[in-house]
Parts: C-alpha cells; structure tokens; sequence
C-alpha cells in the first residue's frame, strides 16, 4: 500500500505534540510537507519533526500535487475557509475540533468537501481509541443494566496565558468550543442519539475576552437519560468519564487524553464488585489517521462521517446560547 502523504496546514502545540507524531507512526500515512504563515516557522518546525517540504504559506501546500490528505489544527474561525479551500485543491481533510464556529459552517464544509469528492474528518481522536469499543461491547452485554445517566468532565487551568487563541471571542474560543466538545460527543456516540435539549451555566470572563472560562451542564436525551458535564480552562485537571446503569456503572478515569499508560484502563462496578478492564496501548492519533488513510484507499464510509461534525456543532450552538441567554434551549 502507498502511503497517504499528509500536509499540515499550520504549526500549533497540539500538531507538534501529537497529531504529527501520530501520522508518522501510524501504518497508512507520512507527513510530506508542512505550512506556516512564515517560512522561517515552516522551516523550524519541518526541521524539528523531520518533514521533508516547508511552504510560508497555506495555499502553497494545497497546490502541492504531491499532498493528498491536509491536517488542519488552525485557529476555530479558520476552519471553514482552510478546509473548504482544501477541497477544491482536490485534499481530504482532517480539521481539529470543534469543525467550526457554529453548525451552519460545518455544513457548509460536509457539503463542500462532498462537492469535491474528498473526505472531511473531524479530530476527536479518543473515538478511534478500542477503549470505546469496549466501553459499548459492555453496555451492549447487560452487565450495568439500562443507561441511565453519563456524567463527563474535562477541565484544565490555563488562565495566566492571556494571548492563547482559546481566549479570543471572535476565533471561537472558550471551554465549551475547546474541551466541553469531548463529553458532549462521548455521550452521543454512547447513547446512539441527539439531545433534545440543553441547560448551561457558564462562568464568562472579562479578563479572557468574555468567553466561557467554565461550563456546567446538563444534556437531555430520550428516556429520561441525560448527561451532565463540566468544563473549564480555569480548573484544576480532571478528564473522566461515568456512564450509570441501573445494575452498575463504568468509570473512565483517563477518558480523553490517553497516556498509554495503566490510568488508560477503566473499571466496572457492580454487586459483583470492581473490575479493570485492561486497554491495550495504542496512539489514537495514529488509530486515527489509519481510518482516514483505509477510507481513502477503500473508499468504504469513515466510522464518523462529516454529518457527524455538523450534527455535534449543533448540540454546542444550543449549548452556548444557553450559557449566554442563562435558558434552557430545545433542539429542534
């Protein structure tokens, strides 16, 4: 098999750290080039993670006929346009979450990239890890009984560093676009279903260019279910994830962010006692990459298509304008 070659559109922490890493030890795709608005950062960073091509500019990679997949980890308000400009170049697109700013864009992006006969993928990494796998092979079993609640958190403490892009308003930024999208996603792709509604109360503030610093919520499922969730990039680290059944529950500790490490299992409780469910050690970065890289050779469906994208950006819509109004908003 010919390896997909990658190109990436920008040099954030979160390429560096991960996704870049991820291609390059995943067994379908290699990093080709790389792009900055600088060539002097192109160059550095193409240096540093051994890439072969640097461009100073975006539309350099996209015309690069050499480049048939992009990653695009930009700032959220340039997702749409990079990735839409990434299809007409002929590119399948994996974009950093969230999509977009709102579910208007990542429809406009879904329809854009089908226009062009390109996949679009949407990187939520954790979903591509077995652990999810498991979690539902358990549910599926019986053995919590019927689901009746999922609580997610995912926080962090960032708040010293005033000019990070999370904390510019107009580019998206705020808890919910950067991590309350993990939870909010987990429970729909657990539950198989889209909320019916959605309560948020969010801490807005005026020294982070008034964007939600921390979020809680509750999402409202059929049956009564529902998740409850918290987020905040002004918090002490937390990053789990419990699904309760009537007979029993499943505790995520490391339900994110995977260290490939022991804290990556996850537990059983029921009146049988506590158990651990061992998980392998994989990258899901690499993971990842390996589904988009199978679906472009296949051309079988990703496991997440682009509808998904725009269906979870129109939970966090109905999420953020129930931190601002301070209401409940019913999802039509």
């Amino acid at each position: 098999m010919n390896k997909i070659r990658w190109g990436i559109l920008g040099c954030a922490s979160i390429a560096k750290r991960a996704v870049i890493p991820g291609i390059q030890q995943s067994e379908t795709g290699v990093v080709k080039a790389i792009a900055s608005r600088g060539i002097d950062k192109a160059k550095e960073t193409s240096t540093e993670m051994s890439i072969e091509t640097a461009y100073g500019s975006y539309e350099e990679l996209l015309a690069d006929p050499e480049i048939d997949a992009v990653y695009i980890p930009l700032p959220n308000h340039l997702h749409k346009e990079w990735t839409i400009r990434a299809a007409e170049a002929g590119k399948h697109v994996l974009c950093e979450k969230p999509a977009a700013i709102d579910a208007k864009q990542a429809k406009e992006m879904k329809d854009a990239c089908e226009r062009a006969k390109v996949l679009f993928a949407e990187a939520f990494m954790y979903r591509y890890h077995p652990r999810y796998t498991m979690i539902q092979d358990i549910i599926q079993s019986g053995e919590i009984g019927d689901v009746r609640s999922l609580h997610g958190t995912f926080m962090f403490n960032n708040e010293g560093d005033q000019n990070n892009v999370r904390y510019k308003k107009e580019w998206g930024g705020g808890s919910l676009y950067d991590v309350g999208v993990y939870p909010i996603s987990a429970a729909r792709l657990i539950l198989g279903q889209e909320p019916a509604a959605a309560s948020i109360h969010a801490l807005f503030s005026p020294e982070h260019d008034d964007v939600d610093m921390m979020a809680s919520g509750i999402l409202e499922f059929d049956n009564g279910v529902a998740l409850t969730f918290q987020c905040g990039m002004w918090a002490s680290f937390q990053n789990e994830l419990s699904v309760v059944g009537t007979k029993g529950r499943i505790d995520v500790p490391s339900a994110f962010v995977v260290h490939q490490d022991e804290q990556d299992h996850f537990f059983v409780l029921t009146e049988n006692g506590r158990r651990e469910v061992e998980v392998p050690r994989l990258n899901q970065y690499a993971l990842q990459a390996d589904a988009i890289g199978r679906s472009i050779y296949s051309g079988e469906p990703l496991p997440y298509d682009a509808s998904d994208a725009v269906l979870n950006m129109r939970v966090l819509d109905a999420c953020l304008t129930s931190a601002r109004e301070q209401r409940r908003v019913e999802l039509e």
